[in-house]
């Protein structure tokens, strides 16, 4: 059990993007100063792990969730739209800065997939955010191997295993059923070729 609780904190939603930053800059050839780098890292950390983070606490605080789990659709709704945004304006403000604007479409795909996930919650449909994220980091590098000169196999290959173990946590907890963790999952990807055709 704990092990299973650990994968699925390390590899949380608001975790990932940051991870990804990472391993973008890590693989790339873009040349951007530790200064920038450490801009684009703060900005990325800031918007997808601290301001979630308050946003939780304050909905617990005024009883708008019961847990931060946020396990039942209901309590789902608002934070779920407060992503879809912060994940747009981050991608669009990613987008203005010409040297990473390929960086952008992590963002949008990632909005994107939120938005679905969103839409569905009106035929009482839960999807795995954890599986999602997974799914987004995984199209992104696809995206990427696509757009770019250099392949992404070798993250690609341990994102996929990663989500296998993800996965396999996120039903040990009895957090998601299969279907939920499938969902979420094949969003996140659907969600970045939809922003990379776009």
């Amino acid at each position: 059990m704990r092990w299973h609780k650990f994968i699925s904190t390390i590899l949380h939603p608001v975790v990932m993007p940051t991870i990804g930053v990472l391993l973008f800059f890590i693989i790339s050839s873009y040349s951007i100063n530790e200064q920038q780098l450490l801009a684009i890292l703060s900005l990325v950390f800031t918007a997808t792990y601290i301001v979630p983070i308050l946003l939780l606490v304050f909905l617990k605080l005024f009883g708008l969730i019961d847990s931060y789990q946020v396990s039942t659709i209901r309590e789902r709704k608002i934070p779920v739209i407060f992503m879809i945004v912060l994940f747009f304006l981050l991608g669009k403000t990613l987008n203005n800065v010409p040297i990473i604007r390929d960086f952008s479409i992590l963002f949008y795909g990632t909005s994107i997939s939120l938005t679905i996930v969103y839409l569905l919650f009106f035929t009482k449909t839960k999807a795995s955010l954890h599986l999602l994220s997974m799914g987004n980091a995984i199209g992104f590098f696809m995206f990427l191997t696509n757009t770019l000169s250099f392949s992404t196999l070798y993250i690609i290959i341990p994102l996929v295993l990663l989500s296998g173990l993800l996965a396999s946590s996120r039903l040990h907890l009895k957090a998601h059923n299969n279907k939920e963790v499938y969902l979420g999952f094949f969003l996140g990807i659907l969600g970045q070729l939809i922003a990379l055709y776009l």
